[in-house]
C-alpha cells in the first residue's frame, strides 16, 4: 500500500519555499514483535521547524536533506504486535511527516479520546499550550494588576499566555498582524490588542496601551515589537524568550538596539526557555490546561488544512500569518471512530 512521506530536499537560504520540499511514496510498514503500525491523523506545523531546516548548532539537532521531516503528530495504532498499545489506541509523538510510521512505543503518549478533541494534544493540551504554561507561570510569574505584553499573541501559545494572564489577575496587551486577529483577542478578553501592520507607529502604541509601563513580557516575535515593549519595562520586569519568528528567515543576523542597558536599569529579568526543559513537569502543565478548558476559562482557536498535500502550503503559511491559533493540517480520519 502507498505510503506518502515529505522530505527535506535541500536546505532553504531565507525563506523555505515549494522546493524545499520533496514528496515521496513509500511502503506502507509492517509491524514485528513490540512494533505498531501508526496512521497520521493530524500533523502539526510549528515555526521551530524552520531552525531544523538549517544546519546550524541548536538545542535540537537539524532535520537530514534527503529524510523524512519529522514533528508533533496524533496518530491512530492500525497494526500491534505491542502488548500495550492496542489497535485503535489514539496517541500523539514526534513521528514522520508520512501518512504511516513504524515504532516500537518509545515517546509515545496515549490521549483520551472521550474528552477535549485529539487535535488539542499538538495545541494547548500539547507543546503550544504547554509553551504557553510554564513560560508564562515559572518565568514572568504575572501578579493581579500588573501588565502583560504578548507578541504573536494570536498564534497558538500567544493566544493562550493571554488567558492564562487574565485568570492570574493580570491586565493584558496582545500584538497581531490583522484586524481579524485583533478582533480574536479581544473575544479572548485581551484589554488591549494592536495590529502591528497597519500601526504607523508601533512604539507609540504600545505606549499609549502600557500608561502603567510593562511588568511581563512573553517574547514570540522580537524585532521591532520587542525593541518597543523594552523602553517601557518597569523595575523587576520579567521577560519569557519564547520565539524570534520575525528573524528565521533572515540570511544576516538584523541589527538592531542593545537591550542590555535597559536590562540593567531595571533589574530586570531576561530567561530564554525551551518547553522540554520542563519535560518532567508535564503531566502537572496538561492537568491543569485541562482543568481550564473544561471550566470554559481557556478557548481555543485551530487553523485546520485538509489534505496530507497541503502540509508544506500550511507551514509556509506560519510565516505570513494565516493561521489564527494552532495551525494543523488533518490527514485522515480514525479507523476507530
Amino acid at each position: 500500500m502507498s505510503n506518502r512521506t515529505i522530505l527535506l530536499a535541500s536546505r532553504p537560504q531565507g525563506k523555505p519555499t515549494f522546493e524545499t520540499f520533496q514528496f515521496e511514496d513509500r511502503e506502507r510498514p509492517t509491524p514485528s514483535k513490540g512494533q505498531v503500525v501508526l496512521k497520521t491523523l493530524y500533523v502539526s506545523v510549528d515555526p521551530y521547524m524552520r531552525g531544523r531546516m538549517s544546519d546550524a548548532k541548536s538545542y535540537i539537532p537539524p532535520f537530514e536533506v534527503g529524510q523524512p521531516i519529522s514533528g508533533g503528530v496524533v496518530a491512530e495504532v492500525v497494526e500491534s504486535q505491542h502488548p500495550e498499545l492496542a489497535v485503535g489506541t489514539v496517541v500523539t509523538g514526534n513521528l514522520p511527516w508520512q501518512e504511516y510510521s513504524l515504532s516500537d512505543g518509545k515517546g509515545l503518549t496515549p490521549v483520551p479520546t472521550d474528552g477535549p478533541p485529539i487535535s488539542y494534544y499538538l495545541g494547548i493540551l500539547g507543546m503550544p499550550g504547554l509553551t504557553a504554561y510554564f513560560g508564562l507561570l515559572d518565568i514572568c510569574r504575572p501578579k493581579e494588576g500588573e501588565t502583560v505584553v504578548v507578541s504573536g499573541a494570536a498564534g497558538a501559545v500567544g493566544s493562550v499566555v493571554g488567558q492564562l494572564a487574565k485568570i492570574k489577575g493580570a491586565r493584558v496587551v496582545g500584538t497581531a498582524g490583522s484586524d481579524e486577529k485583533v478582533a480574536y483577542l479581544k473575544e479572548l478578553g485581551f484589554d488591549e490588542a494592536i495590529n502591528y501592520k497597519t500601526t504607523p507607529d508601533i512604539a507609540q502604541a504600545l505606549a499609549d496601551a502600557c500608561p502603567d509601563g510593562v511588568d511581563c513580557y512573553f517574547d514570540n516575535v522580537g524585532g521591532e515589537i520587542t525593541d518597543a515593549v523594552y523602553n517601557l519595562l518597569n523595575t523587576h520586569a520579567r521577560i519569557a524568550l519564547c520565539g524570534q519568528i520575525s528573524t528565521y528567515n533572515a540570511e544576516e543576523t538584523p541589527v538592531g538596539p542593545r537591550p542590555e542597558g535597559k536590562l540593567l536599569k531595571t533589574s530586570s529579568l531576561l530567561q530564554g526557555f525551551i518547553v522540554s526543559n520542563y519535560a518532567k513537569r508535564f503531566p502537572e502543565g496538561v492537568r491543569e490546561l485541562t482543568q481550564w478548558v473544561e471550566q470554559g476559562k481557556l478557548t481555543f482557536e485551530e487553523t485546520i488544512t485538509e489534505g496530507f498535500d497541503q502540509i508544506p502550503t500550511a507551514f509556509l503559511g506560519l510565516f505570513t500569518g494565516e493561521n489564527t491559533g494552532k495551525a494543523l493540517v488533518k490527514v485522515a480520519d480514525r479507523d476507530a471512530a
